[in-house]
């Protein structure tokens, strides 16, 4: 089943003994704390692993070097960084890899003509997987326990467990491709 943002919310409350939201325009504390929290906590989570689920790609377009300060006068071209972009995983174009490359606001500069970037994309939550979603609500959990319940030994508690959830997830998130195969290793072939 598919969680909203107020869904995964209301269970990390209901975790820590809180009263579950229903909307993050309440007048109640647990509203308040979800809505200023949960975006950054959200985009912490798909930041901090390259989640083969948020995985995305696409050719960047080119900016046109018209603000003197973002020129970089050296050759190198500005590309634009899509709009759900969180975490770069890779910079390539038709002869391999960008090596150098500078992230400059929402856009990279890199000596490049054309650039495919892969990334960690920002999802909407509908399409997070399970394993996700457990990972994420154990997180809001602690992240919402101290100012909720002024627990701090509970919380300590919480991000214990929140990252025994977050082993689990990339463990589950790795195992959804086929692991790369050493095929043209020296000491292999010496074996033989």
């Amino acid at each position: 089943m598919a969680l909203s943002d107020i869904a995964l919310c209301a269970r990390a409350q209901v975790m820590i003994g809180a009263s579950p939201v229903s909307s993050f325009d309440q007048d109640s504390a647990e509203a308040e704390i979800a809505r200023l929290l949960y975006p950054t906590i959200r985009d912490g989570m798909l930041a901090s692993y390259p989640w083969r689920f948020a995985a995305r790609g696409c050719w960047l377009a080119r900016l046109a070097n018209t603000d003197d300060d973002r020129d970089p006068g050296d050759g190198s071209h500005l590309f634009a960084m899509p709009r759900d972009f969180i975490r770069l995983l890779s910079l390539e174009n038709d002869g391999g890899k960008i090596t150098r490359f500078e992230l400059r606001d929402r856009a990279v500069l890199c000596s490049a003509d054309a650039a495919w970037l892969s990334y960690v994309a920002r999802l909407a939550e509908g399409s997070f997987p399970p394993w996700f979603d457990l990972a994420l609500i154990a997180r809001l959990a602690a992240e919402f326990c101290l100012p909720l319940t002024e627990s701090s030994t509970r919380a300590e508690y919480l991000f214990k467990r929140s990252e025994d959830q977050f082993r689990a997830a990339r463990l589950a998130d790795a195992q959804q491709s086929t692991p790369h195969a050493i095929d043209d290793f020296s000491l292999i072939s010496a074996r033989n």
